[in-house]
């Protein structure tokens, strides 16, 4: 039959089963057995704190704010070197950061205020110069260091232990706090480090260009050289062979240099025009001599003023006389010199015609000399040109090399400029906030440092409790001792409230009684046939309740009507008779000796229902006398007379008597004391009493401080619940015998 265990436990084969502690709340059980350690722990660390606190000297932060824009790394306006990403702007603001506190920073600020001179410095962190500048040693090549730089170095090491900067999340802002003991110093330090951190970032964006500058103007000097060298070879070329290059809006013939052409072509040009009008010229004037041969009248005649003139006067003349005829004869003398007059202008008419006609001819014959002279003059320069264009392939070549010489110097001379630009550009480091004089300390914090003391203490007494608990082997909560020992847990019973067990054990409505009756009644379901006939009671090591639990158990069953006999069989160290208040003048030892008449060395305890045995006077060897099978027969003796036999028996540690005693009986209930004996020790007496084939009832843990530890008893409701007699009597209804 199985029982649950109204304290918890794990079940155990044949005896009480118990639910098992949630792991939280044994965790709160630990903390609750050692608050009273915890608390101390706590207000040791806050008295501490206090303390601290209240001898501290005030201490005074400033704090100044910059702006660290990110800005591309640009060696020229074409391109940049770093493309932007989220990961290159982490890395930035990590490096900017780790750049706010680094100790050429410090340095700088030190030299700037010339705080290794400054006592003030040193007094406002506390710190004595001379005797902490001779604990900084030496340089790492074993140089020693003089008072000077020790100090300096000093200055650096308390510059950065009191500086922080911290980024301001989400944004490009960085706060940069300086801490010391004098507000106005903390002031002054806070500026100077945000101006010597902008001071910094421009010269190291300057010397980041130094580099390239010298680099860019070893390549000027040496592109102007070979700039040089081709302008000269392109000019001594051209001289000898006679190449003169003229600007024009256009391009060159041969393709060379873009508006540029040779003196040669622009003259080829100009006499290649002249004959093409002298052509047009021949070809109009010999169109205008064929047209005169072809009438016998040139047209240029017919343009003549003089001509045209005595033509009109002809025909006025032949009109005149035309008409004369008609009224008068030929021979009329008017009409006479009307015919000579006629003739006269006749002939005068045709000598102006033969002088057009000739005057058409020369200019033809003009005409045709000039285009032959221009024509041979184009063949002439153009010879002259085919011979000067081959002589330009080579001078284009020379003009091509002069070309990219310029362009790669200029093009250098350029990017010098730029890079001498960038090197004294904006800086990209800018004061937000300066910093402000602090008008109240920002430390000590009383009220912070009360709560971090306070949480230290709560830490370091957790860690105490834990450290301790595990080094703790005694048996303490039990939900574990299923678990432990492999044996049910029958109960447990508290401290004495008044410090004599057997005067609370007379009130049935005591706390340690009650526990007592759970135990009888746990004890029942033991067995298949109830509370056993004979069983001993034993413990690990004297003093841990092992008499108090048999005396207890034999009350309750005896008012419970039952007849029960208390043996004790600890013939070394007899004191159960002194309990009950009567003596031992002969016992136990006389029957294992060998007295066959036990009726007669009983006695008739104060208590009804309830005989006594008692060791008897001490034996040489009280082992020998339990090793023989007396004690076996005395046993079944009694059991035929009581209905119950309680062996109170020795403890177990260093002897055999238990041991031996539990072949008697049916059964053994041990009792563990809680808090004193280590579980090894437990296990370890368990072990034998199983090898000597003894049964394990179950266990009772006595002396459990259920108030202090917090793991209560009957499922929290204390000791105390349910003493009313009616409980007690349907509890008892468990005691009945089934054999």
């Amino acid at each position: 039959m199985t029982l649950i265990n109204p304290v918890g436990g794990a079940p155990a084969s044949g005896g009480v089963a118990g639910s098992a502690i949630p792991m939280l709340r044994q965790y709160w059980n630990v903390i609750w057995n050692r608050r009273l350690l915890i608390i101390t722990v706590v207000a040791t660390t806050v008295a501490a704190g206090l303390i601290l606190t209240l001898l501290a000297d005030p201490q005074y932060t400033a704090r100044a704010r910059i702006e660290v824009a990110r800005e591309q790394a640009n060696i020229t306006s074409v391109e940049g070197v770093q493309p932007e990403d989220a990961g290159r702007d982490l890395e930035f603001y990590a490096t900017q950061n780790a750049l706010l506190t680094a100790r050429s920073l410090a340095e700088r600020v030190s030299r700037q205020l010339n705080l290794s001179r400054n006592d003030a410095f040193f007094i406002a962190h506390g710190v004595d110069p001379d005797a902490a500048a001779e604990g900084v040693g030496a340089t790492p090549a074993g140089a020693s260091l003089t008072s000077a730089q020790r100090r300096q170095r000093l200055v650096v090491d308390t510059l950065l232990k009191h500086v922080s900067a911290e980024p301001v999340r989400g944004s490009s802002l960085f706060d940069i706090s300086y801490t010391s003991g004098d507000p106005a110093l903390s002031r002054r330090i806070a500026d100077a480090w945000v101006r010597q951190f902008i001071q910094s970032n421009l010269d190291r964006r300057f010397a980041s260009t130094t580099d390239a500058r010298e680099f860019l103007e070893r390549r000027l000097d040496e592109l102007r050289t070979r700039l040089e060298t081709s302008e000269r070879e392109l000019v001594r070329y051209a001289a000898a062979n006679n190449i003169v290059r003229l600007e024009t809006s256009g391009t060159g013939k041969t393709g060379s240099s873009p508006g540029m052409q040779t003196l040669a072509s622009v003259d080829l040009q100009s006499v290649n025009a002249a004959l093409a009008m002298a052509t047009a010229d021949r070809v109009a004037a010999e169109g205008q001599l064929n047209a005169s041969r072809a009438r016998g009248v040139s047209e240029g005649s017919l343009n003549n003023l003089s001509i045209n003139n005595q033509r009109s006067k002809r025909a006025e003349v032949a009109a005149e006389l035309a008409g004369m005829l008609a009224r008068f004869e030929p021979d009329y003398p008017p009409a006479k010199s009307l015919r000579e007059e006629l003739t006269a202008l006749d002939a005068s008419i045709a000598r102006e015609e033969r002088r057009a006609v000739s005057a058409v001819q020369a200019t033809y014959d003009a005409a045709v000399a000039r285009e032959q002279g221009l024509r041979a003059r184009v063949d002439a320069r153009l010879g002259k040109l085919n011979t000067q264009e081959r002589a330009l392939i080579q001078f284009n070549i020379y003009q091509r090399d002069v070309d990219t010489n310029r362009e790669l110097y200029n093009g250098l001379l350029q990017r010098y400029k730029e890079i001498g630009v960038a090197g004294v550009g904006a800086n990209n480091v800018s004061i937000v906030d300066a910093a402000e004089l602090p008008v109240k300390p920002s430390s000590p914090n009383l009220l912070l440092n009360l709560i971090l003391a306070t949480f230290m203490g709560l830490g370091i007494g957790l860690g105490v409790v834990l450290v301790l608990e595990n080094l703790d082997e005694t048996v303490i909560d039990p939900s574990k001792v299923a678990a432990l020992f492999d044996a049910s847990l029958l109960g447990t019973t508290p401290v004495s409230e008044s410090g004599d067990h057997y005067v609370e054990l007379g009130d049935p409505k005591s706390s340690i009684y009650e526990a007592y009756f759970t135990v009888g009644s746990n004890l029942a379901f033991a067995t298949d046939h109830g509370v056993p006939r004979s069983f001993m009671v034993t413990s690990t090591v004297e003093a841990e309740g092992k008499s108090t639990t048999g005396m207890a158990l034999a009350l309750v069953l005896s008012r419970l009507g039952r007849k029960v006999v208390l043996v004790d069989s600890d013939m070394r160290r007899p004191a159960m008779h002194n309990n009950l208040g009567l003596v031992n003048n002969q016992g136990l030892s006389n029957y294992l000796a060998g007295d066959n008449n036990w009726e007669d060395l009983m006695q008739r305890s104060p208590i009804a229902n309830i005989d006594f045995l008692s060791a008897g006077p001490q034996p040489p060897s009280a082992a020998e006398l339990l090793s023989s099978d007396r004690l076996q027969k005395l046993v079944e003796s009694l059991d035929k007379k009581y209905d119950h036999v309680l062996v109170d028996a020795p403890p177990m540690l260093g002897l055999a008597d238990a041991t031996l005693i539990a072949r008697a009986v049916e059964g053994v209930v041990y009792v563990v004391e809680s808090e004193r004996v280590a579980a090894r020790g437990v296990s370890s007496a368990l072990q034998r009493l199983r090898e000597a084939r003894g049964k394990v009832l179950g266990i009772v843990l006595t002396k459990f401080k259920s108030k202090h530890t917090g793991y209560g008893y009957g499922y929290g409701y204390g000791y105390g619940y349910g003493r009313d007699e009616d409980a007690k009597s349907e509890t008892g209804g468990a005691w009945k015998s089934g054999s």
